[in-house]
């Protein structure tokens, strides 16, 4: 469930640090159902935080504590190579289950916006709504866990029916 699994989030800090405001909030919401035990918490970066290296051991870390992982894919994802590709090059280092969220709601890939190296890489695409985002929380990571031996080099996402039972 998402609410015990650790869950690393990847985003483009400058630009699409809303879309993380709003998974936090509404994880504080008490009116929402919705929760995740964020990777972020996990050994807090500190005053040393300028340098690459210390940041990049840090990251580490927290994601080698992770069962799962998240990137928010905004509009300029696909070209942050510093953080944001390490990251999801760790990520699938780790063989962590990955939920590609568009920041634009498409329901698939969009290959316009998706980092190239999240292509093929056995990660579910899912728009940015919050019923979505639970769901796939819930369900992905024991389906990339079943499915992982038997299939390399896809994009998944979920079919209609998911979609219109969760009122998207």
């Amino acid at each position: 469930m998402s609410y015990q699994d650790t869950t690393y989030v990847i985003f483009d800090g400058d630009n699409d640090m809303w879309a993380y405001a709003y998974m936090k909030g509404w994880k504080k919401n008490d009116n929402i159902n919705f929760d995740f035990e964020d990777a972020h918490d996990i050994k807090p970066l500190t005053y040393l935080a300028s340098n690459e290296v210390y940041i990049k051991s840090r990251l580490r870390e927290r994601m080698k504590s992770t069962d799962q992982v998240i990137v928010l894919v905004g509009e300029s994802t696909k070209y942050l190579y510093k953080y944001v590709r390490w990251e999801i090059e760790l990520a699938k280092e780790l063989d962590l289950p990955i939920i590609v969220i568009n920041l634009n709601n498409k329901k698939s890939i969009d290959n316009s916006l998706c980092p190239p190296i999240l292509r093929n890489a056995n990660a579910i695409h899912i728009p940015f709504k919050l019923n979505a985002i639970k769901y796939s929380l819930d369900n992905f990571p024991s389906f990339y866990n079943y499915r992982r031996d038997k299939t390399k080099n896809t994009d998944y996402y979920w079919n209609d029916s998911v979609y219109n039972d969760l009122g998207i």
